[in-house]
């Protein structure tokens, strides 16, 4: 452990009695609306949420693109995001000059991506959610992204993320921790999935996890591992393999960058990093600074990496990137342990059987 991290570790701990008073807060609040004191809406219609309890990356954005993957070619669906950093405010539905400006990088990811599904965003989606019906009156359902903490409206399925690497068992509010909700809110989730986990996760470990999250008898539990795809050109769409003969620059606005530096590690020849923070906004002076630090690097065979979410906040610079070597790496969940068929099944039955689930008080246990 590196000396920043035990200076890290030992601020946080200062900041123990902000978390107890933030724990506090959260618990009364989730109290409050448990005892009906404060009111959730519930929709007479299918809303599939996709959250965690957690600051951090967790792998809710492949998880969105992994359910419309998954429910587009059914159902008619649109996404609902808060439009995190973006520059407008309200109610927005994204359209073919819509720019990660107007409603966020992750939207926007979605746009780029699934140009035929609806994409829209608002900070009240009690608010958003009547707009959007409204402008798609045939949608058949709608994925909440980062929805889960948000208690205003009730969704009929709810999917929690949890990362391998820090389970919300190992963790503690915020500041002193990441957790922005208590271990007890987990309960309102249908699913759990633990993401970012060891491609060979064995069934010893798998059941050691269980045990330790303490599902609900009606709750599922899932394993995820990280999958990424070969890097394609920013503009040009070509794509290209990192072998051990390249030197990779990782350019990198994500809150949890560390999988793709174990990937780096084993595959790339060396890797330089410039980090930024989560949901960066790049100006032209980034780019400027991205491109002097590359060309410092002395090496014929080498290239720039960036993930999805940053190459939506940097494709505006489009002629600037059009001979630069900048590489987007995709990235997708891939279900561990031969159950993806199982998760498929009781996403896509929730959908469909939604008139039986408001007469049934629907459980998919």
């Amino acid at each position: 452990m590196n000396i920043n991290n035990i200076f890290l570790k030992s601020f946080r701990i200062v900041l123990l009695p902000f978390s107890i008073a933030y724990g506090a807060i959260i618990i009364v609040r989730n109290w409050l609306f448990d005892k009906k004191y404060l009111q959730s809406a519930t929709f007479n219609f299918p809303l599939i949420c996709v959250g965690n309890i957690a600051v951090g990356g967790t792998g809710k954005s492949p998880m969105v693109e992994y359910l419309i993957q998954l429910l587009h070619p059914r159902f008619e669906i649109a996404t609902l995001s808060r439009g995190y950093k973006r520059k407008t405010k309200g109610y927005a539905l994204a359209n073919a000059n819509t720019t990660a400006l107007d409603i966020g990088d992750e939207p926007m990811l979605f746009h780029s991506k699934f140009p035929d599904v609806a994409v829209a965003v608002g900070e009240e989606r009690l608010v958003a959610i009547p707009q959007l019906l409204h402008d798609k009156p045939s949608l058949d359902a709608i994925i909440l992204d980062d929805a889960f903490q948000h208690r205003s409206v009730n969704a009929g399925l709810n999917i929690l993320l949890t990362d391998y690497s820090n389970l919300y068992t190992h963790d503690f509010f915020l500041p002193t921790g990441d957790l922005r909700d208590e271990w007890a809110s987990t309960r309102r989730s249908q699913i759990i999935i633990v993401t970012k986990c060891p491609a060979d996760l064995t069934d010893e470990k798998k059941n050691k996890i269980i045990r330790e999250l303490k599902p609900l008898k009606r709750q599922h539990v899932f394993f995820t591992t990280i999958k990424y795809g070969m890097p394609y050109h920013i503009r040009q769409k070509n794509r290209r393999k990192i072998t051990q003969n390249v030197e990779v620059f990782l350019v990198c606005g994500i809150a949890n960058p560390n999988p793709i530096k174990e990937l780096l590690l084993e595959n790339a020849k060396t890797y330089y990093q410039k980090n930024y923070n989560d949901h960066h906004i790049f100006t032209i002076d980034d780019l400027q600074e991205i491109k002097s630090k590359f060309d410092e690097i002395d090496a014929d065979n080498k290239l720039i990496l960036t993930t999805e979410k940053d190459a939506v906040r940097l494709i505006k610079f489009s002629e600037q990137l059009e001979d630069l070597p900048l590489y987007v790496l995709p990235i997708k969940h891939q279900f561990l342990f031969n159950e993806g068929s199982i998760f498929d099944e009781l996403v896509v039955n929730f959908i469909k059987s939604y008139p039986k689930v408001l007469a049934d008080n629907f459980d998919i246990s």
